[in-house]
């Protein structure tokens, strides 16, 4: 896929926002579009989730990404979803089971996700970034002390339900090579354990051109 002239739409949390990244020139999303000669409009909001939360304040953290399709430019060309992390990391909302049709466990909102931008952008590619690797992944009580399971199973979530609705996965899980746990990877890419450096968001941007120039 040559994507020089056509419009990237960004739907994420902090790491897409450029939380981590020196400055906003230095983010994944304005960096891969450098690379290829696009345009990016990033709808990236620290702290949000894809599943909504029991309560919902005004805060924009919670403004989870179903709420916020209906915000994104309808003319875009490309749309790339990337989330999930911090639904292991704070939310309150059980993953759930395939089955589920609720905003409120996160495979069920990862379906209502997908159907939601699939109405809006119904001829346009719709690509599916899964969470990468952070510090404390394998925890089974979050930051808010509630239970979650590992942030494996909400990649597999991920990966199972866009599987459903044929969405391509870029997997930054399986192949991004930031591993936290390593000292001199964290160091270079990701110094908090979670949010990419300026070269851990060239590397996303990287990996994001080399897989849309494969579909």
């Amino acid at each position: 896929m040559d994507i020089a002239g056509k419009t990237v739409a960004f739907l994420g949390d902090s790491i897409t926002e450029g939380v981590g990244a020196s400055c906003v020139e230095n983010r994944y999303t304005d960096v891969f579009a450098r690379l290829t000669g696009g345009v990016a409009l990033n709808y990236g909001i620290s702290g949000t989730r894809i599943a909504r939360q029991k309560v919902v304040t005004e805060d924009l953290f919670d403004r989870d990404f179903n709420m916020r399709v209906e915000e994104m430019d309808a003319s875009a060309d490309v749309v790339v979803v990337f989330g999930g992390t911090n639904d292991f990391g704070h939310g309150d909302a059980p993953i759930g089971k395939f089955t589920d049709n609720t905003v409120y466990t996160f495979y069920g909102a990862l379906h209502v996700l997908y159907r939601q931008l699939l109405e809006r952008f119904p001829e346009k590619d719709i690509i599916v970034l899964t969470p990468l690797h952070r510090l404390s992944e394998n925890v089974t009580i979050n930051e808010r002390g509630i239970p979650c399971e590992p942030l494996k199973k909400y990649v597999e979530a991920i990966r199972e339900v866009a599987e459903y609705y044929s969405l391509p996965v870029l997997d930054l899980w399986k192949m991004s090579g930031m591993q936290p746990s390593v000292d001199v990877i964290r160091e270079k890419y990701m110094p908090d354990g979670l949010h990419p450096s300026d070269l851990g968001a060239a590397k996303i941007a990287d990996k994001l051109r080399d897989f849309l120039i494969s579909l």
